[in-house]
Formats: structure tokens, sequence, C-alpha cells
């Protein structure tokens, strides 16, 4: 027997069939086979050693089949059971596959080829499910507190505190902070340890959405709803069924948006664009702003019913510049973490380097940091970064193009990647950073 090998029981009174099966399945010099004739020496076959699978006549001379599969899951639950089945007992499988059984074969000349079929089926949902379960650890671990946010100031020990008040309970939160801050990092720490971290974590970004394809994002569309709507298109409230949506900047949205929200969460359905059905939906929001959201609705651009509707448990995420020493942590962090993705020999920070970090105010924040810290690691020669490898702003962008001959064109095309990238991808902010149009944005990236 290999390493991988198989654990497979047979069960069958037909002295004949069951040598039959016992060759069939031999065949395959992974599988441990073990046949057995009845279902009393079956069960005692079972109280010793566990099998992967199990092939179960229907028709044994002490037992029920159905009697004897209750008992055979009782004791083995992960034993996958397929049932043996002549034509006429077919209703009689079905039965048992509500019961637990994974699937029936009927007894045919084509036994063999079906008997190997079913089992390379269930050792390949296996190996899937147990890589599932491996990813779920994984993300768990990643997304610990501890682990996804690093730092130890006192304004981050107050995050922490109400993280975890956020993941007792489904109570909606509302992310507030600077862009670059970590607002979805927050919202999947607050997932991925919540009573929902088994189903799907949604994010969108309200800004980055043009507003005539933001009700379709959401809600979806079906087919034929209008020009280009190919097909039905699953919306993100579909998606985060049993999960979270986390609506990323979300005093981005126009009013006629935020009413159809509000609906869906008060009426807990929604009805894609062209459709008529009323869809149930189950999702936990958490909505992330950079805007003061009270602000907004005395101004009168958000709808006070949906932010009392929002309103639950706020949590305020600090600027880096307020953040102390966690600057250097983040940065040896995203040094670390860049050197090993890049095969790159560990480096570490002058102390230099390291007060030219804090004596910088961050206004892309946790975004930039890595940025810089980065092209840093790019630049420095040997295993130290020094302070002559740090460059901050758009001024040392723009001074390190002045060797390069380009056009207009191209220096403004190099401008944009670099806002996009600072404060990522937030197409909105970028325009009214650098006072120019979305739609300028849209076309220059179209030419990149």
């Amino acid at each position: 027997m290999t390493s991988n090998s198989y654990t497979i029981f047979v069960v069958d009174d037909d002295d004949w069939y069951r040598k039959l099966l016992v060759y069939t399945l031999e065949l395959n010099p992974d599988f441990n086979v073990k046949a057995f004739e009845d279902g009393a020496s079956l069960l005692e076959g079972i109280k010793k050693e566990k099998p992967q699978v199990l092939t179960l006549d229907y028709r044994l001379p002490d037992t029920n089949g159905e009697e004897l599969l209750k008992k055979v899951l009782s004791v083995s639950p992960n034993t996958k059971v397929i049932v043996i089945s002549d034509q006429s007992e077919i209703e009689t499988a079905v039965n048992l596959l509500k019961i637990g059984a994974f699937d029936y074969i009927t007894k045919t000349k084509d036994i063999k080829e079906r008997l190997h079929n079913v089992i390379r089926h269930i050792r390949e949902r296996s190996d899937l499910e147990d890589r599932i379960e491996e990813l779920q650890t994984e993300v768990q671990e990643k997304y610990d507190f501890q682990n996804s946010i690093i730092g130890q100031s006192e304004p981050l020990k107050r995050v922490f505190h109400l993280i975890k008040k956020a993941t007792t309970t489904n109570i909606s939160v509302i992310i507030n902070g600077e862009t670059g801050t970590g607002k979805e990092v927050v919202a999947k720490a607050i997932h991925y340890n919540s009573n929902r971290k088994d189903n799907a974590f949604v994010a969108v970004n309200m800004s980055a959405i043009p507003k005539e394809l933001a009700e379709s994002e959401l809600f979806g569309h079906e087919k034929g709803a209008f020009t280009g709507a190919a097909s039905r298109h699953i919306g993100k409230f579909e998606q985060a069924k049993g999960g979270t949506l986390f609506l990323d900047e979300m005093g981005e949205m126009d009013k006629t948006l935020q009413a159809k929200i509000l609906r869906a969460l008060q009426e807990k359905e929604i009805v894609r664009v062209g459709g008529k059905e009323n869809i149930k939906i189950d999702c936990r929001i958490v909505a992330a702003t950079h805007r003061d959201l009270l602000s907004e609705v005395k101004e009168g651009n958000f709808r006070e019913d949906l932010y009392f509707r929002l309103f639950g448990l706020t949590i305020e995420l600090p600027p880096l510049r307020e953040r102390g020493k966690d600057i250097l942590l983040l940065a040896k962090h995203f040094i670390s973490s860049f050197c090993k993705e890049n095969g790159m020999p560990a480096k570490k920070l002058s102390s230099e380097a390291s007060k030219k970090l804090m004596g910088y105010g961050y206004p892309g924040n946790i975004r930039e940091l890595k940025s810089v810290v980065e092209l840093a690691v790019v630049m420095s020669e040997g295993d130290t970064i020094t302070d002559n490898d740090i460059s901050f702003g758009t001024k040392d962008i723009v001074a390190e193009f002045s060797g390069e001959e380009m056009t207009l064109k191209e220096y403004n095309q190099r401008i944009v990647k670099h806002y996009l990238k600072t404060y990522d991808d937030d197409i909105k902010l970028v325009a009214q950073k650098l006072d120019i149009g979305q739609s300028t944005i849209y076309r220059m990236l179209k030419e990149m």
C-alpha cells in the first residue's frame, strides 16, 4: 500500500458479486479493500477501522439497508457510502441518498468503470474540502487582529477593543478614517472573526463605480435589462449571502442609490435591474467612509434615514501621523515582506532613515508608507536602507522624472498613475486632488 492508501469496505451477501467488486477495486494499487458478507460483520469491522468508502448492497440477509446505513454513518460519519442496487430498487436507493448515502450505482455491465469514477470523484472532493479547510484556517490566522493590523499605539489599542466588540454580534459597523488608514483590513478582521466567517466577504468601492453602473453592481441585472446586458448578473448583495458586504466610501453615493439601499436594508430583499422577482438577502453591512456622515446629513448630501439605518458601532481609525512608533513597526513589516516576495536578502533601517520616516506626515497614510519603503528597498545598496534612499511625495517623483525625456502626455500619465496608487484607485478622490474631471482620468487610463 502507498502512503495515499484508501481503505474501502465492500459488503454484499452474493459471494460471486462480492469477489467481482473486490477484484475491480484492487486493480488500483492505492486501494486497501476489505470484504464483508453481512451487516453484523461490517459493523464489527467499522468499530476497528473507519474506511473512506463503503459499497453497500441494499439487500442483506441479516439487516435492512436503510437501518444499516444509519448505523454506519452514526459510527463513521465521514465514510462515503455508495449504494449498489438493482434497477428495480432505484426508488429505494434515492431514499438512501436522502438519508446520507453519497451515490448509488445500479448492477449493470459498466459497473466497473462507474465504480472507479465515483470513487475518483469522492477523492477529488475530499482533497478539495481539505484544501478549503486549510485556506479558511490560513485566512482566519491572517485576519487575527495582531497579525493583520500591526501596531502597539494607544489609538490602535482602542481600535482593537472596538473590533472585538463588533465580532460578537451582527451590529452594523461604520468605519471612519482617512484614505489609506486600512478600513478594508479592519472590515476583514471583523468578518473573519465573526460567526459569518465561513461565508463570503464582498467588498465594493462606491467611489470607483460609475454612477450609471452602481445599481447593477449592487443589485444585479437580468439579461436584456439594458444595452449590453447579454446575460444575468448577480449583484454584490446576493454574492454576500450569509456573509459580509463591505461598502467602502459609502458617502460617495447619490441620493437615488441611497434610497434603494435603504429599502434593501429595511425589507431585507432586492430586485435585480430589469427583474420583477423579490430576492431575499442575508448579509451584514460594514460601511466605511473618509467623510463625516453626520455632517453630510446636515448638509443634505446623505439621507438621514439611511444614516440611522446604518448607524451602529463606529470605529474611528487614527491617521498614521498619530500612531507614533507604529510607523517603524509597519515600515519594518513592509520591508521584510517585500524582500521575501522578491527573493531579496533582508534589509534594515539606519537610524537616520528611521528618523526621516518618523518625521513625515503621510497624507496617504499606511498605503503611502508601504510605497515609500518598497521604493527605498529597491533604491538601497547593501543590507541597510539610508535616509538618502527614502523619498516622499509627488515632488520627489517629479524630480525622479526629470532625468528622463518624456512628452507632456507621458508626464501627466505618470503623475496620474502615482496618485491612483497612493489613493488606492479612488478615482473621485484623485480627480479632486489633481483638480481634473473623473472622465479625464478614465480617458487617460484607457489610453495607457
